[in-house]
């Protein structure tokens, strides 16, 4: 299968997560790969024809990608790859400037499970999209250090080592410049630019980002450390997997790329997996090749999705959170999620499939289950699963410092996932 060496994977996914500060970003960036490639963006609106290829619908911060084979019947069975685009930070509030003692701050929301402690002292920079009085939206960033949410110093908080002052973790209105408030100031900076007047923009989606660009580190410069790691590694990894699947898509099924906004809280809006976005698009694929209900369940009874999304390896510092018997590493491969109350989807059907496309595409693979005492994550793939009733199986690259402002993984593990993704989707 022709896809990336792992250097080449690791420098593109460098790029991708430079270019890609919020979800919206990130869309923007999968799509750009995606018409490098030959594929073509569709919208909700327009008709859809039957015609086989590589198409795409961008919505928000969600990004539905699929490649209809030459000769591809309407209920050949999809191979999805369910991931997302968000991840935990700052968001900026609806009335974003405040202020007190002298200095002029930002109001802003925690969004998803923060960390918050490795937000305080960075440099932060503002990104997002700005929706305008006519109903069209525009991508802005300001990537440069422009926030900072300021320590308290040790000597006003004996206690921060301690673990005991969360709260004042809580009080994470970042600082921006000095004076008194002045209402509208921030809206008007950002709005500047991205060269758009202020006074177009009706409503806004923003958020705060570190600045620090991604990078590698080690001895052997064997790990990646970077912002956003869960989960626009398994992003790129999945538009990576639909390429090479692109290039060598049989007939007998259509691999699938669903990548929703809003996991870190739960996935119930639009474009979560919680909404109907994958339904529909899925849907509209088999009618648009002249399919009718019949082929429509005859594509999902046939179907097969892996939820990928970042999962933990062993903290050396805490082994005894960790599963007694199940201790993943970076650079072993990425891991199968258990659950046996279903906060992973994987059950024995999904583990095999996954399990065999890893023996194909000859990619290591782990396994992660968590400790006994401690309450389970859960990701996107349940509720993909419950949605769709198709088989699916919970994967993702193991790191430290999930949810960090700033996390690591192996930079070998972003190139296993892609090569099993790929297997998974054209021969699964």
């Amino acid at each position: 299968m022709n896809l990336p060496t792992q250097a080449e994977h690791v420098e593109d996914l460098l790029a991708f997560l430079r270019e890609s500060p919020s979800p919206y970003h990130a869309v923007a960036s999968a799509a750009r790969r995606l018409e490098k490639a030959g594929f073509t963006e569709l919208t909700g609106t327009e008709e859809w024809t039957g015609h086989s290829g590589g198409r795409y619908l961008a919505k928000g911060g969600a990004l539905l990608a699929w490649y209809v084979p030459e000769g591809a019947p309407a209920h050949a069975p999809f191979r999805i790859m369910g991931v997302h685009t968000d991840s935990p930070n700052l968001r900026v509030k609806p009335t974003p400037d405040t202020g007190r003692a002298g200095w002029r701050q930002v109001a802003v929301e925690i969004y998803g499970g923060v960390p918050l402690n490795t937000w305080l002292d960075r440099d932060l920079g503002i990104s997002g999209r700005l929706t305008l009085r006519d109903g069209t939206s525009a991508l802005v960033r300001i990537d440069e250090p422009l926030l900072r949410v300021p320590q308290l110093a040790i000597h006003l908080d004996h206690t921060v080592n301690d673990g005991l002052s969360l709260h004042r973790q809580r009080q994470t209105q970042p600082i921006w410049s000095l004076g008194p408030t002045e209402h509208g100031a921030l809206l008007r900076r950002v709005a500047h630019e991205g060269g758009i007047d202020a006074a177009d923009v009706l409503g806004w989606d923003l958020m705060l980002h570190d600045v620090q660009p991604p990078g590698l580190l080690g001895a052997r410069r064997e790990f990646i450390v970077s912002s956003r790691l869960d989960n626009l590694v398994s992003v790129h990894a999945g538009v990576t997997a639909l390429l090479a699947a692109a290039a060598e898509a049989a007939p007998d099924r259509v691999p699938v790329l669903a990548a929703f906004d809003h996991e870190e809280t739960g996935s119930g809006s639009e474009t979560g997996a919680q909404g109907p976005l994958l339904e529909r698009v899925l849907h509209r694929s088999v009618t648009a090749r002249g399919g009718g209900a019949e082929d429509w369940e005859r594509a999902l009874a046939g179907g097969l999705c892996v939820s990928a999304d970042m999962s933990h390896a062993v903290h050396p510092n805490y082994a005894e959170l960790h599963d007694p018997d199940n201790h993943p590493l970076p650079n072993a491969g990425p891991v199968v999620k258990v659950n046996a109350n279903q906060r992973y989807a994987t059950e024995g059907t999904g583990f095999a499939a996954w399990a065999a496309a890893c023996e194909r595409a000859d990619v290591p693979w782990q396994r992660f289950v968590s400790n006994n005492a401690l309450p389970c994550g859960t990701s996107i793939g349940p509720i993909t699963a419950a949605r769709l009733g198709v088989t699916t199986v919970d994967v993702g690259v193991p790191g430290l410092s999930m949810h960090s402002a700033r996390e690591l993984v192996g930079a070998d593990d972003p190139g296993h996932l892609a090569r099993g993704l790929a297997e998974f989707v054209t021969a699964g």
